[in-house]
């Protein structure tokens, strides 16, 4: 293992609330707002919740401590923190898959804040409201419009782009202060507007009975494991480099851990209150699926009183919570790319989204695309680039040694010895579990072969790619390459 890393100059955020406000901001997204209600509805409500609660807990809270403590005892973006604990060398690349799938995730991620951008202007426009408005024509119709999509996309990776040349001071600290605590305003307004409706309370009342049945079956616990997961975005590099610009006295268990857990399950249990009473109170099922915000929860705006506020509230939140996920998703990669190259902040942002923006081209024009790429690296990229972040803190660095260092310094709770064969032996373990469950479940599928083509070819251009650099020695100095911040 490497010595301990040398300290360079570089941005750190303004306040302890800007930071705390940057990691719910990256961690709540369409995971919460979209994903976890109906799968929520799928899974049978409240036992769903139960189970998800106790994964998140298990899992990806101490694995949420473990990559924000690496980038705070580092102070590097995903390349540079393998590199501090691996050595020069082309294991190094372990930290270029995790780039890899950050910009692969990124490229499909940005057209869907495309769609919420979308909906969320129409719904300014009281579009859904208007008499004759058909939800499930109005969406095949936008679908069906790829010049429209791609031209979201593109609105959306030149939006991050203006932001996050402004550096994380200035762009992404400034930025998530404010659209954070306005998501959870709207969400909370949706919620007593949608408790107010008849019939609202068979959807409070789904929400939190527990029907005992969901929580032996395995389908449960797997829908859970992927939501604890995914919402978190445990593995993506987004709380390294968070983390990574920590100030000295900042707090990780609290912050990088418990805080973040709690405000993006509360997010996404709270975006579930927000849309059960409302879709119970007109009859539709909570059991529509991914269609349940861009379809099922449209057709109800036209039924209850003041229907068109609720959807502003709604499409308004959403699109926030898309954007500023997007927002840190997009820093991992300029982050790590202006450290390990001779650009600054400007260029380096330029040419990360705008290799974004080209990549994202074919999910913006065919949704099929869009949701092929996720199922690939949601089940076998994401679990991949996790194990190399957790794999190389458990197996390389020692989780003992990160949580004296880093993980406890100055923290506001204590984080004993139960936390290292976390880190070392379980999470690993699940997330082979992950990749070899869906590899099984999808035997001979398209997506099983994208899968494998994923594990297999990304570790070998990893190593291939930082074997020629480390050997050529061209890392540049990156003294003053920082978050673009005076």
């Amino acid at each position: 293992m490497a010595d301990a890393p040398a300290k360079t100059a570089r941005a750190e955020w303004g306040t302890r609330f800007g930071f705390l406000m940057a990691m719910i901001g990256a961690m709540v997204g369409a995971g919460n707002i979209w994903r976890f209600p109906y799968v929520m509805g799928e899974n049978g409500g409240g036992a769903f919740v139960l189970a998800f609660l106790v994964l998140l807990f298990l899992l990806a809270v101490p694995g949420l401590m473990a990559e924000v403590a690496l980038g705070r005892y580092t102070q590097k973006g995903v390349i540079g923190a393998f590199r501090d604990v691996l050595g020069r060398g082309g294991l190094v690349g372990l930290g270029v898959i995790v780039l890899l799938v950050n910009i692969a995730l990124m490229s499909y991620y940005s057209p869907l804040i495309g769609w919420t951008l979308y909906y969320a202007v129409h719904s300014l426009l009281f579009t859904f409201t208007a008499t004759g408005f058909e939800a499930e024509s109005f969406m095949n119709a936008f679908f069906a419009n790829p010049a429209l999509m791609i031209g979201l996309h593109t609105v959306i990776m030149g939006s991050i782009a203006a932001i996050l040349i402004l550096g994380i001071r200035r762009g992404v600290e400034r930025l998530v202060v404010y659209a954070v605590p306005a998501l959870v305003i709207a969400l909370i307004v949706m919620t007593i507007r949608g408790l107010t409706l008849p019939g609202a309370s068979e959807g409070i009342a789904f929400a939190f009975e527990i029907e005992w049945s969901y929580l032996a079956a395995s389908d449960t616990w797997i829908a859970a494991l992927g939501q604890a997961l995914f919402s978190t975005g445990l593995g993506w590099g987004i709380a390294l480099t968070v983390g990574s610009y920590l100030r000295e006295y900042d707090d990780v268990p609290l912050g990088g851990g418990v805080f973040t857990a709690l405000g993006e399950s509360s997010i996404g249990i709270l975006a579930a209150l927000a849309i059960f009473p409302v879709v119970f109170a007109v009859g539709v099922e909570p059991d529509a699926g991914a269609g349940l915000a861009f379809v099922s929860l449209v057709q109800v705006f036209p039924e209850i009183p003041l229907g068109g506020l609720v959807a502003i509230l709604f499409f308004l939140g959403f699109f926030l919570a898309t954007f500023t996920s997007g927002l840190l998703i997009t820093e991992v990669s300029v982050t790590t790319v202006s450290e390990e190259t001779r650009l600054d902040r400007t260029q380096t942002v330029l040419a990360v989204c705008g290799g974004i923006w080209l990549l994202g081209v074919p999910s913006a024009y065919s949704a099929d695309i869009l949701d092929f790429l996720d199922f690939v690296f949601g089940n076998w990229g994401l679990p991949l680039a996790t194990l190399a972040i957790i794999g190389v803190i458990g197996w390389v660095l020692g989780p003992k040694r990160l949580r004296l260092l880093a993980v406890n310094r100055n923290a506001g709770i204590y984080v004993g010895k139960w936390w290292d064969p976390v880190i070392k032996y379980v999470i690993p373990a699940v997330m082979l579990f992950i990749m070899g469950y869906f590899a099984w479940e999808n035997f001979r599928e398209p997506e099983m072969i994208a899968g494998m083509l994923v594990i297999v070819l990304f570790p070998i251009i990893g190593y291939a790619i930082m074997s020629v650099v480390e050997g050529r020695g061209d890392k540049p100095d990156t003294a003053d390459v920082t978050g673009g911040d005076d």
